[in-house]
């Protein structure tokens, strides 16, 4: 019996070795996890099921993802820590935590910093962005997009704020960010960090007196069942990066990643349109709950501020602070 030996040319290795890295050979679908804190009523959720679909079906089914909301895989730091592990693939996630891996993210939480959202998203989906996305690569993430929260607004029990006094002996529960801390200490307020799943239960029990989120969150999550006054202050603008696993990052193909890239930030469009589309109906709704609405001057609130300023320019950097107020 005579055997026949192929021998092949470097050319074709090449082309094999296309086929393969391209993942067109790949026949085997990818399962990945993509977890978040909130209901599934929020546009975290809704975008990050959009993006689901998007790369499902560019990748022509090669790759599903599995979305898990309010917090099923964890609060939001043990999610981004599972992204270092490779436990978990994908998270959208709030600033919060984020300032333990990467300590400079959080120059984006200085108080009154945008003007508005597209002085944000001009900032955020520039070179001061990306810079601040792979600022993650170092810690196992790969930074794909900035989603959004939006502008972050006061509720509480104990009366309407017109002026940053009115917040004195106020205890609110703010997010694990050493600037949200240091903001509200120069509000007046008392800030106390607490993991979002604990909040709804301390604001019931009456162990934090307020809370400060988005309108979105404050709707979707109920928070007007057990808060009496809201207060558009507008103090922070929230991003939402959606960071993903390096390990998993780097086991797709160039062709695969590419999508990832692509339809996350085609997603953040879709997701912060939203946002901003909901936010008078959500307002008014929760009027209609019962909530006090009140809209304060601003201005006390950006004067107090000037203190968090002069306290982290030497860690941030007072160019880049100068450069991202003065992104046209």
């Amino acid at each position: 019996m005579r055997r026949t030996f192929f021998i092949l040319t470097p050319l074709a290795l090449f082309i094999l070795a296309f086929f393969v890295n391209s993942g067109m050979c790949q026949d085997k679908p990818i399962n990945l996890k993509l977890g978040h804190a909130v209901a599934v009523e929020h546009p975290y959720h809704l975008g990050a099921v959009k993006f689901a679909e998007l790369v499902a079906d560019r990748t022509k089914n090669k790759v599903k993802i599995d979305v898990y909301p309010s917090t099923q895989l964890g609060n939001e730091r043990d999610m981004v820590e599972g992204l270092q592990l490779g436990t978990i693939d994908l998270v959208v996630t709030s600033t919060g935590p984020l300032g333990g891996f990467v300590p400079k993210m959080f120059v984006v939480d200085l108080p009154f910093l945008f003007k508005d959202r597209d002085h944000a998203y001009k900032v955020l989906d520039g070179p001061i962005g990306r810079d601040l996305l792979e600022a993650f690569f170092g810690k196992g993430i790969k930074g794909l997009a900035f989603w959004e929260n939006g502008f972050r607004q006061i509720t509480n029990n104990v009366r309407a704020i017109e002026k940053p006094e009115d917040l004195k002996g106020i205890k609110i529960r703010t997010m694990e960010n050493k600037v949200h801390l240091a903001s509200f200490k120069a509000f007046g307020a008392s800030p106390t960090p607490m993991a979002w799943s604990e909040v709804y239960t301390a604001l019931q029990q009456k162990t934090i007196d307020a809370q400060e989120n988005p309108v979105a969150i404050i709707y979707h999550q109920k928070i007007f069942e057990v808060q009496k006054y809201l207060t558009l202050t507008g103090h922070f603008y929230s991003p939402t990066p959606l960071l993903m696993s390096l390990k998993t990052f780097n086991g797709l193909s160039k062709e695969v990643q590419k999508i990832f890239l692509d339809t996350a930030m085609e997603c953040a469009t879709y997701e912060r349109n939203l946002l901003r589309d909901s936010e008078a109906k959500q307002i008014a709704e929760v009027k209609a709950k019962g909530m006090q609405v009140t809209t304060p001057n601003k201005k006390p609130f950006q004067d107090a501020a000037v203190s968090v300023y002069k306290e982290f320019e030497g860690q941030f950097g007072k160019e880049t602070i100068d450069k991202i107020i003065a992104t046209k």
